[in-house]
């Protein structure tokens, strides 16, 4: 291997300072944010606008200092459906609710695959991943799964607590906890011993913990609620699943979630499952690989029926949350460090660790220009309405093409070749080869 010699520093020394606009880049970034500087306004401006294709909701939502913009992202969509049965100008289902029973199901998950895996050695693949331990992100499929199971309750039944929108805290101890649970329970496997009833102990202590940072979910509950005539409903001794299947049934069953990941491990026309990446034991991440272009397409065939979608993108990537825009033209970081050139294709940014989806949210809306083609899109949030524009973001076209890795989409906008796709038998993948995604 080479090192750094100072003949190669002098010869950097020399040929830098052939650059005298170094100097005037270094006195503006001396006392300024990069992101500041790099804002190109004009870039910027052709984002602004109304949009051709523009959904109503209910107002927006906020996650506060915690992971769980995919789980927001869905209830946000589901809280539309129910407004409209209800007549509801603004209504919010409790996030809080769910990420009690995600993380009481990761819990249970985390411990079956100790049990699962318990004669691995520690630095075995599978192990090294699970004790990992559990967060707070999730996919699409989790929180299908999670809805299904437990149903769905107003987020006045169960608000927020400060733990459960500032979860670091929790998230540690939890992990501590599960990390000293898999040291017993592989102490008792060793021995010969039957784990689960231990396993269920240790999963009340979670329930436990829950109950004390969370609170508990209730186990009934009324509805009650005055529509946008004034007219007053009551639904009496009501459960998450009863209500979800009052105002929601199937609501979740006929979606799949179609990402575009040009890489070399993922080909296109590609149906493949994340095994073990499920918040439940037994549940995998279902996904069908697209070109982009494809990808695109369905995005605004659901849209222009009238239905939101949720995506995942690399939020990390181009953006600027107080202006409310993610497009990488308004940002120009390679003139602003003397012209390094960052670009690298979407693929490579995957399969080289550069970038991933960090943070879920939907599409309400997109502009066509007079081609038909999308020029920009809207987006909510849910970092509240202090961040971008009162809540709301707007993507770029390009950033779309580079950084949009997942949709979710009716499987009644597939084509019948994207739908035969999903007849074969599907590629499964392990959890850890998806670290990029």
């Amino acid at each position: 291997m080479q090192e750094i010699t100072f003949e190669l520093l002098e010869r950097f020394r020399a040929r830098e300072a052939e650059r005298p606009e170094l100097r005037t880049l270094h006195a503006a970034l001396a006392k300024t944010e990069l992101k500041d500087l790099a804002y190109v306004p004009s870039a910027a401006a052709k984002l602004n606008g109304d949009f051709s294709i523009e959904l109503k909701t209910r107002g927006i939502t906020w996650q506060k200092r915690s992971g769980r913009c995919w789980m927001f992202a869905v209830l946000n969509i589901l809280r539309e459906r129910i407004s409209e049965v209800c007549g509801l100008d603004k209504f919010e289902l409790s996030a809080n609710y769910l990420a009690f029973y995600d993380k009481l199901e990761k819990a249970n998950n985390f411990l079956e695959l100790i049990i699962e895996n318990a004669h691995k050695p520690l630095n075995d693949r599978m192990m090294e991943y699970v004790l990992g331990g559990v967060g707070d992100g999730g996919y699409w499929d989790m929180a299908a799964d999670l809805v299904a199971k437990y149903g769905v309750v107003p987020a006045s039944v169960m608000p927020e607590t400060w733990q459960s929108t500032h979860t670091e805290s929790f998230r540690k101890l939890l992990n501590t906890l599960l990390r000293k649970d898999a040291v017993l329970l592989r102490e008792l496997i060793a021995r010969g011993e039957d784990p689960q009833p231990a396993k269920e102990a240790m999963l009340e202590e979670v329930y436990r913990m829950e109950c004390v940072c969370y609170g508990e979910p209730p186990k009934q509950f009324d509805f009650e609620y005055r529509d946008k005539d004034g007219v007053f409903h009551a639904e009496r001794g009501l459960t998450g699943r009863s209500f979800y299947e009052k105002y929601l049934a199937g609501s979740l069953e006929d979606y799949i979630t179609v990402t575009n990941h040009p890489t070399h491990g993922l080909p296109m026309n590609l149906y493949y499952v994340f095994h073990y990446m499920g918040s439940m034991a037994n549940r995998d991440v279902i996904n069908l690989n697209l070109s982009l272009e494809e990808m695109e397409e369905l995005t605004l065939k659901q849209l222009q029926d009238g239905e939101p979608v949720w995506f995942g993108c690399d939020s990390g990537a181009c953006g600027d949350r107080e202006q409310g825009i993610w497009d990488p033209d308004s940002l120009d970081f390679s003139g602003l460090m003397g012209g390094v050139d960052f670009r690298m294709s979407k693929g490579d940014r995957l399969e080289y660790h550069d970038s991933f989806a960090t943070h879920a949210m939907i599409f309400v809306g997109v502009n066509l220009d007079e081609n038909g083609r999308p020029n920009r899109w809207k987006i909510e949030n849910s970092w509240g309405e202090e961040a971008g524009r009162k809540g709301y973001f707007v993507c770029s076209e390009k950033y779309f093409h580079e950084y949009v890795y997942e949709v979710i989409v009716r499987k009644k906008h597939l084509s019948p070749a994207q739908r035969a796709l999903l007849e074969q038998e599907p590629r499964r993948i392990q959890p850890w080869e998806g670290d990029w995604l």
